[in-house]
């Protein structure tokens, strides 16, 4: 997900945000300017997410929703 964060506060916030969700494993910050927002988990509802950053962080939009494949 890439989300609009002006400051350190607004970063902790978004990863804050997105570690309480539901069936989340990891977060973590990606991108040049760390304003893209990667969740690992099972059955995490990425369209509820982004609307809860919308409103406790700012403009958030999902950049792409995929399935992790484990390597056997």
């Amino acid at each position: 997900m890439k989300v609009q964060m002006n400051c350190q506060k607004c970063q902790t916030k978004a990863l804050t945000v997105a570690a309480e969700a539901n069936g989340v494993n990891f977060v973590g910050l990606e991108g040049a300017d760390k304003d893209k927002v990667v969740v690992i988990g099972d059955g995490v509802d990425a369209a509820r997410l982004a609307t809860t950053m919308r409103k406790k962080v700012g403009h958030t939009d999902i950049i792409s929703v995929a399935e992790v494949k484990k390597g056997n």
